[in-house]
């Protein structure tokens, strides 16, 4: 190791989990600086060569890095700009905004972090809750209310009941079903899927899976296979559930929302870029459904001049929305038990011992 202290640099960590545990490090040994402004991303094409710029000048001193989740991404040109990093600290057990090629071409080691006391809480059961109380919430206006009652106003437009209404969910995996499982068992509704490979078969498999008959009393399909302009046609609730990948990427566009009915809630917990987001926002700023529900965005943080900031949302024939600040996965003890695997992989990699949660 170089001599001095180790710099380490504790990136997005936006309400400070991190902070008693890093500083819990020995001083003489560890200098750590926390970031909690997220700057741009470095790959993204709004990003320009001086923003760039002010990013490696903040992380380029730094012999470790943790970053929390996807919310700074580094591709391979920023590694390649970092010639003092020496370990990567990253937060689950993957990460697609790591270039992990180009970290092990550097022999960067990466390291992830789980939280073993609440297994499956990250990548379902938060995400899942989190899915179904905005569901909710837009179904019953309960954002808008709450703000008019606060203000000094009373009721606003009528709620809407799912009883009974059509549950499509894009993405039958295992986001997919936690939250159908729910909609279907506690509010009646009955569910349609659809994804570019999905089978009939394949989901009938996964009802039976899911402790579900693939068929009611009626003879109608648990979960009923669609095409994908049905499934945006006849939904009450779309509800987004893919992977973000090269190919899924901007699946969801224009001509799929327009195919909406007006009193439709269109929901996405998944992430930003699988919606075209200029499209859904012309929608909704055209008032063409009810609704929409979103926690995850083309950009995150959004910036300040985002079209999503703004309070005239549900006025002068808008559709109502609510924001949440992606916050799917953001629960304390799964974040608390997250730092202290990175913690533990830090010291661990200092005495050259193996890493807990390796990515490569």
């Amino acid at each position: 190791m170089a001599s001095g202290p180790i710099k380490i640099a504790v990136l997005d960590d936006y309400q400070g989990i991190s902070e008693p545990k890093y500083q819990r490090l020995d001083s003489s040994k560890y200098e750590v600086s926390f970031f909690k402004d997220t700057l741009p991303p470095f790959n993204h094409s709004d990003t320009t060569q001086d923003v760039k710029d002010k990013l490696v000048a903040r992380l380029e001193p730094f012999t470790v890095i943790s970053t929390m989740r996807e919310r700074t991404p580094f591709p391979k040109d920023l590694i390649a700009r970092l010639p003092n990093l020496k370990l990567l600290l990253t937060t689950g057990n993957r990460n697609l905004g790591l270039d992990l090629e180009a970290f092990k071409e550097r022999g960067i080691p990466v390291a992830g972090a789980v939280d073993r006391a609440h297994a499956g809480s990250v990548g379902s059961i938060s995400t899942t809750e989190h899915c179904v109380a905005m569901i909710l919430a837009a179904a019953r206006n309960i954002a808008q209310d709450d703000f008019s009652v606060k203000a000094g106003g009373w009721q606003t437009v009528p709620a809407v009941c799912l009883r009974g209404k059509i549950f499509g969910t894009v993405g039958l995996g295992r986001l997919g079903i936690a939250v159908s499982k729910i909609m279907y068992l506690a509010f009646g509704m009955r569910i349609i899927a659809w994804s570019s490979n999905l089978t009939q078969d394949a989901a009938d498999e996964k009802a039976r899976a899911a402790g579900f008959p693939v068929e009611n009393e009626h003879g109608e399909k648990t979960f009923k296979v669609v095409s994908k302009e049905e499934l945006f046609k006849t939904a009450d609730v779309v509800s987004i559930h893919l992977v973000l990948s090269d190919r899924s990427r901007g699946s969801i566009a224009a001509a799929d929302l327009a195919l909406m009915k007006p009193s439709a809630i269109f929901v996405n917990t998944s992430r930003g870029p699988l919606v075209v987001e200029k499209d859904l926002q012309d929608a909704l700023e055209q008032g063409k459904i009810r609704a929409a529900a979103l926690d995850v965005f083309e950009r995150e943080p959004l910036p300040l001049d985002s079209r999503w900031r703004t309070t005239k949302w549900g006025q002068d024939g808008r559709s109502r929305v609510l924001l949440t600040p992606h916050m799917g996965y953001v629960e304390e003890a799964t974040l608390d038990a997250w730092y202290e695997e990175q913690v533990a992989n830090l010291l661990r990699w200092e005495k050259n011992e193996g890493l807990t949660t390796p990515l490569y």
